[in-house]
């Protein structure tokens, strides 16, 4: 996987999924743009290096966005998206998605399980072949990696 196909960092302009009374337990909605976009074979635009499409490389890299979108920390009322935990998302030939993030520290009370729901969230994309989530804090999270929507929710301006 040491070349990336698709890689997705948090963009701050992406409105936020909903949240539900239980952190971090959402499911994502099954999104079935990934079936409708088109491969090369059937047309679509390639990318050089992949056998996926540019199509289907944007549907589910959406899709695994809305995905992560669910995943919220317990203490934090954003979104871990938009909180700018991700740091890296990537999706192989096999559509295989390896997923980097970190925690707002080391010490999060949650640091053994959020990524494992995070794991559940992309695992359930259409398409995903499967997930493997590394956690990392190099580097170190910071408030600048908080997109607008997020310090709003936390009155951090």
């Amino acid at each position: 996987m040491d070349d990336p196909k698709t890689e997705a960092a948090p963009n701050p302009d992406t409105p936020a999924g909903a949240a539900s009374d239980t952190p971090g337990a959402d499911q994502p909605e099954q999104v079935t743009a990934v079936s409708s976009a088109k491969s090369v074979s059937d047309g679509g635009t390639p990318v050089e290096g992949s056998v996926l499409s540019e199509q289907e490389l944007d549907a589910m890299t959406a899709d695994i966005i809305a995905a992560l979108k669910t995943v919220f920390d317990p203490e934090i009322p954003s979104d871990i998206y938009e909180l700018g935990l991700i740091y890296r998302v990537e999706i192989d030939d096999d559509r295989f998605v390896t997923v980097d993030m970190t925690l707002t520290s080391p010490g999060c009370p949650v640091a053994g399980e959020m990524p494992q729901w995070v794991e559940n969230a992309v695992a359930a994309v259409p398409g995903a072949s499967g997930v493997k989530v590394n956690l990392t804090f190099d580097p170190p999270w910071d408030q600048s990696r908080m997109s607008d929507e997020a310090r709003l929710a936390l009155n951090m301006f």
